[in-house]
């Protein structure tokens, strides 16, 4: 069997010639030992994929997950300079802000200020909300916009055309022999990372209202990027859903604030494309497996070993 094949048996519940598998690295280790620079991992499409598949090809994964977003082919055009800290390169954009890129770590984005900014809740209009990647080049915004691009996006056409180029280079590249897993955040992960954590889990509770419309807004993006890159060939979506584990909220808020978000976005693609969807979250679930089951997930990632 390929890797393709053994992962689509084994999603099917079948008995593959072996056990399959494939691992989300961290960026840091693309960046110390896939061989590309890290700047084009983390700034091109071409770098990031390149990475993807020569660790998939070292470690003989059978899958690879796509987990960072195509990046637009100018982004060098927006550069003033790149200097050196120790370790680390600082890369300063021509609109004042800068990039700290350590040398194994996710690079941040800075305001001109040095402060990382997220807006305040009650800025926040659930109208204006369809998707949030916290990954992209300038990090997070409000109103949310694409990398160094100015303009508000419709919803009809938000997604920019480069978005699915990383997942277009994979799937070409790996000539159907490798499983290729398209990713989207939760919306209650884009929540979080929208507000910061604190501002967030204190939303849940003092405007809980509020929270459900923002949460459904960014419900109907995650459905409308999953169907994109489903479109695009992957084999299946992984819905990245980290924070939603018992060391981190409850069940009770798992079922109100995760279940149904997780489950519409899951029933959104399904109901176009017929291929897995299955959940990452991090740290316990032994006491919301049944919640996660109502999802209508194809699988769950990781299953963490009780302490």
């Amino acid at each position: 069997m390929t890797g393709k094949e053994r992962i689509k048996v084994a999603m099917q519940c079948g008995i593959p010639d072996t056990v399959p598998v494939m691992c989300q690295l961290s960026l840091g280790h693309y960046f110390m030992h896939s061989g590309v620079d890290p700047l084009e991992i983390w700034y091109t499409s071409e770098g990031f994929s390149a990475a993807l598949i020569a660790l998939q090809e070292r470690y003989r994964f059978d899958g690879i997950l796509v987990n960072l977003h195509g990046r637009p082919a100018n982004w060098r055009s927006y550069i003033d300079k790149i200097t050196k800290e120790g370790s680390e390169k600082k890369i300063w954009w021509n609109n004042g802000c800068y990039t700290i890129f350590p040398e194994n770590d996710n690079p941040h984005y800075y305001q001109k200020n040095g402060t990382i900014s997220f807006p305040a809740f009650e800025q926040i209009d659930p109208k204006k909300l369809f998707y949030v990647d916290p990954w992209q080049i300038t990090g997070v915004n409000y109103p949310f916009k694409w990398d160094f691009d100015e303009t508000e996006r419709p919803k009809e056409d938000f997604f920019p055309p480069y978005i699915t180029d990383t997942l277009k280079m994979v799937i070409a590249k790996t000539v159907s022999k490798i499983s290729v897993h398209g990713e989207v955040y939760s919306p209650f992960s884009q929540f979080l990372e929208l507000l910061n954590y604190e501002e967030a889990l204190m939303a849940l509770l003092t405007d809980p209202e509020k929270t459900h419309a923002c949460l459904k807004a960014l419900t109907e993006g995650t459905i409308s990027l999953g169907i994109l890159e489903a479109a695009c060939g992957a084999d299946a979506i992984l819905i990245s859903s980290a924070f939603t584990g018992s060391g981190f909220i409850s069940r009770e808020l798992y079922q109100d604030f995760v279940l149904p978000y997780e489950k519409a976005v899951i029933s959104g693609i399904k109901a176009v494309h017929n291929i897995p969807v299955y959940i990452h979250t991090c740290g316990g679930i032994g006491d919301r497996l049944d919640l996660m089951t109502e999802t209508g997930t194809d699988g769950i990632d990781t299953l963490d070993p009780p302490h």
